[in-house]
């Protein structure tokens, strides 16, 4: 078999629909893996699935809001009937609300990003993780974060706290599941066009900027991300855990 090859294995990725997620979605059905597609977007997790519907490996799409616990409860149970037992999940959801001057953060901004960035994360991890250990067959949790979790994102105090968190539990994962086989990593964008980014590139001043602060001269796309996330989900990876995958044009680099 291929060692890029998913073909028998589950994945649920988070935010599927749309940017990040959707590419990601696609690289790991065109491998062969069956996935379920969840966020609060229903429309656009059933566009995805319709445009996937030619590729190797089933793409299911069920709405969930990862922000609320007992919706993430039922997207496993679902997850499960439908497909069986996650080997690959991904962790991509999120939100960017509060963009501003660190002092105008409010309780409600901090309640929110915390929920959905990290607690969905660590809710998913809780539910999958011991299934995971039962079965004996390793996996592979992969974390969306950011170089904003690594660097501060000028008014974005939120958006880089709650990355920052993403990337220390996935050292502490990798560290404590690596014994089962278990491997757990992350992935660092850059600016990444995508609707939740739009802030920053849709302004031409600020595209300008960042560009201009890129060696390679431009912002990311989606699938520029998707075949990270193929590598890490897959065999060619397998001693590969607790890791940053930074992938910025070189932005961090300068």
């Amino acid at each position: 078999m291929n060692a890029t090859s998913l073909a028998g294995k589950v994945a649920l990725v988070t935010g599927g629909g749309r940017g990040i997620g959707k590419a990601i979605t696609k690289r790991l059905a065109e491998a062969g893996a069956n996935v379920v597609i969840a966020s609060r977007k229903l429309d656009n997790l059933q566009a995805a699935a319709k445009e996937f519907a030619f590729l190797p490996g089933k793409v299911v799409a069920l709405g969930c809001h990862v922000g609320h616990k007992n919706e993430i409860e039922d997207l496993i149970k679902q997850t499960e009937a439908r497909l069986g037992p996650v080997d690959i999940l991904v962790n991509n959801s999120a939100t960017n609300i509060g963009q501003g001057r660190a002092l105008d953060v409010t309780d409600e901004m901090l309640d929110k990003m915390v929920e959905v960035n990290v607690k969905a994360a660590l809710r998913l991890v809780r539910l999958i993780v011991p299934k995971m250990i039962e079965r004996k067959n390793g996996g592979s949790i992969i974390n969306i974060a950011s170089i904003a979790g690594l660097r501060p994102q000028p008014g974005g105090l939120l958006y880089s706290f709650t990355k920052a968190g993403l990337i220390m539990m996935t050292r502490s994962w990798a560290q404590e599941f690596g014994p089962h086989h278990i491997r757990v990593n992350a992935i660092a964008p850059g600016l990444i066009q995508t609707d939740l980014s739009e802030f920053f590139w849709k302004d031409q001043t600020r595209r300008a900027q960042y560009e201009a602060a890129s060696p390679l001269r431009r912002i990311g796309q989606p699938e520029e991300v998707a075949g990270m996330a193929l590598y890490l989900a897959s065999d060619e990876s397998s001693f590969v855990t607790g890791q940053v995958m930074v992938i910025d044009g070189g932005v961090t680099a300068v």
